[in-house]
């Protein structure tokens, strides 16, 4: 490991000479000045991890020859030594950036304490955070044996992007190798559990998660009083550690009231999901009651644009009262820019709800384009340019200003959605859906092991387009590519991000609720 330089000056160095024998012995190399000039001097000249700066030395203070060094690498920890806590000077101090600082008379191990805070950090974490996700790792691999609830699973996808999130800070491949690997075993066993359980569930077992079509009635429509409007804020395709990461954010302007999960209906695709929140209904009942408005797959023009028509009409079902509310579909940021700017006219409503498009787009434009194939080539770099989109979007904007008023903000989505890596061949007829996560027709052929079949559509709930439909879903990364153009399919959608079918990422997704602070 490479020695760790020090800087350390004090116009009373040499009263300082035990600290600078035991630092040595510890490992590290430590360069004394007496006066903030000299300091400098050396500071230009030669790589230190580390400065300690006595803020009162003749000549140059200590805040001086801070504000210097800042000026020179700005991304070397400084440690201001004073000999008092006075409010302005920790004002000028924090104003210049310091990293720490430490009251006189210091003590070696106060001094230690601080370099291992400041320097050894991130070595100590790394390795920390290693050994927690090992012993972790075997937890999760007894706990995939065995035979789970649907809560547990919901569990098990909360600690894999917990630590996922974790090692993405360490530069540490195997680790990361090892939780892919994780990850596509509880995929894998996750599959099965939805393939054993989907058609009980969606009948109304005792045991089902709760569903796309029952999410406004059980968990938003209970919150909609007289008094303080209710904000329902959908994020087009957003995965739960894309919420993750986008929840500091949130949390500086609202408080976090409850994290909570509910599962997509099949096909996890914006079609199917989010008609389905809206008017409170499975695909099947959207079709019997709405034959002009429901589009089919094989149906021409958009398949969500009716969602206004499906939510009135459910609001009237459910709460049986006049609710006055606005629904509004941001498909572009100046679309965005105006909504913002109507807020005041919003607090007019009892319920407002808001369906916001970029990330679905972005996963989209990902497949389509390949500089934004390179910009998200994996997972990581998928969250952050989220993370990107949200902090400079219309949506923080509007945040931000429903948080100065008294109103309940609800965030969640209609689906994931999974990087897709590992190729399926389907033959289908002209009929068949273009979706490479699910596919629907009268004359599909397959490798049964490789998807979740559907016979019978209205079993599940969902409408039958002839009367031999089958539906069929892609399980864990997979990815469905006709027979003719088989290399050229697989060399275009490797790797990119898809939804429809059956995965952690694609059917347990974020519901979360917060108040005003």
């Amino acid at each position: 490991m490479q020695e760790t330089k020090i800087l350390w000056a004090d116009d009373e160095i040499n009263l300082l000479k035990p600290h600078i024998l035991l630092l040595n012995e510890k490992g590290y190399a430590v360069s004394t000045f007496t006066n903030g000039n000299d300091a400098l001097e050396a500071f230009a000249k030669e790589h230190f991890d580390l400065v300690f700066l006595d803020e009162n030395m003749p000549g140059l203070t200590g805040l001086e020859t801070l504000s210097a060094i800042k000026n020179i690498r700005s991304d070397v920890p400084v440690v201001l030594i004073t000999k008092s806590e006075e409010e302005n000077l920790m004002e000028d101090a924090i104003g210049s950036k310091i990293d720490d600082y430490l009251i006189k008379p210091v003590n070696p191990k106060q001094v230690l304490l601080t370099i291992k805070k400041l320097i050894d950090n991130k070595r100590l974490v790394s390795a920390k955070t290693s050994s927690a996700y090992q012993q972790d790792f075997r937890r999760l691999g007894m706990t995939l044996n065995d035979k789970l609830s649907y809560d547990e699973w919901v569990e098990v996808y909360k600690k894999l992007v917990f630590w996922e999130l974790e090692l993405e800070k360490l530069d540490d491949p195997q680790m990361h190798e090892i939780l892919t690997m994780q990850k596509a075993e509880a995929n894998m066993q996750y599959s099965k559990f939805v393939e054993n359980h989907y058609l009980d569930w969606i009948n109304g077992s005792a045991d089902a998660p709760l569903f796309s079509h029952e999410l406004l009635k059980k968990k938003v429509f209970p919150l909609i009083n007289n008094t303080n409007p209710v904000f329902f804020i959908l994020i087009d395709n957003l995965r739960y550690d894309q919420w993750k990461i986008i929840n500091p954010l949130i949390s500086e302007y609202f408080r976090l009231e409850e994290e909570d999960t509910y599962s997509s209906i099949l096909p996890t695709a914006t079609q199917y999901a989010r008609n389905a929140i809206f008017s409170g209904l499975t695909p099947l009942d959207m079709e019997k009651r709405f034959p002009t408005l429901w589009q089919n797959d094989d149906d021409e023009g958009g398949k969500n644009l009716h969602e206004e028509a499906f939510l009135e009409d459910q609001i009237k079902r459910s709460l049986r009262k006049d609710c006055k509310f606005s629904y509004h579909k941001i498909l572009t940021f100046d679309q965005g820019k105006d909504l913002v700017d109507q807020v005041n006219n919003l607090m007019h409503n009892e319920f407002n709800a808001i369906v916001f498009n970029f990330v679905d787009m972005l996963s989209h434009a990902r497949t389509d384009m390949q500089m934004i194939r390179e910009l998200a080539n994996d997972d990581a770099a998928y969250r952050s340019l989220t993370l990107s989109w949200f902090e400079h979007s219309p949506l923080l904007d509007l945040i931000k200003k429903i948080s100065q008023k008294r109103v309940k903000l609800i965030i969640t989505t209609d689906h994931g959605t999974i990087r897709v890596k590992t190729p399926s061949k389907v033959i289908g007829d002209r009929s068949t859906n273009t979706n490479l996560r699910y596919k629907q027709g009268k004359n599909l052929n397959y490798n049964p092991k490789e998807v979740f079949l559907i016979k019978n559509p209205h079993e599940a709930k969902l409408p039958k387009v002839n009367i031999s439909s089958n539906y069929i879903f892609a399980k864990e990364d997979q990815y469905f590519v006709y027979q003719n153009n088989y290399n050229q399919f697989v060399n275009y959608y490797n790797e990119t991000f898809q939804h429809g079918g059956i995965s952690m990422e694609e059917m347990i997704i974020p519901i979360v609720t917060y108040s005003a602070k």
